[in-house]
């Protein structure tokens, strides 16, 4: 369990800057050229990739990629979501739910088999 969490954990850091790097220039740099934004974005990457990499190395001990994937999926909205709306000042929309309710279901069966024991 302590690995599932440091997984989450630094998934979660990463997506924070990923979002910054995504989406983060079109409040900050949409007055400057798109190579600009482009430089900028990869340089905030970097620091996504430095905690993303070890995350998946230390998630894969005990997840498989497909199982990987889905939980950085989950995580990935659910930093989005707060970030569309506080940072871009973007209106939640039902729709995040209706993604949110259908990535429940991927989790189910990428996980079933801790849920059913099978």
């Amino acid at each position: 369990m302590r690995t599932i969490l440091a997984t989450a954990a630094l998934l979660a850091l990463s997506n924070v800057f990923m979002t910054f790097a995504w989406y983060g220039h079109l409040r900050n740099l949409a007055d400057k050229p798109w190579l600009v934004a482009a430089l900028v974005s990869w340089g905030i990457a970097l620091f996504e990739y430095l905690l993303q990499v070890p995350a998946n190395r230390i998630g894969h001990q005990v997840m498989n990629v497909g199982q990987l994937k889905i939980l950085q999926e989950i995580i990935t909205l659910s930093v989005f979501v707060p970030f569309a709306a506080i940072y871009l000042k973007e209106p939640p929309r039902l729709d995040y739910l209706w993604a949110a309710l259908c990535m429940l279901g991927a989790v189910f069966f990428m996980f079933r088999q801790h849920f059913t024991n099978q």
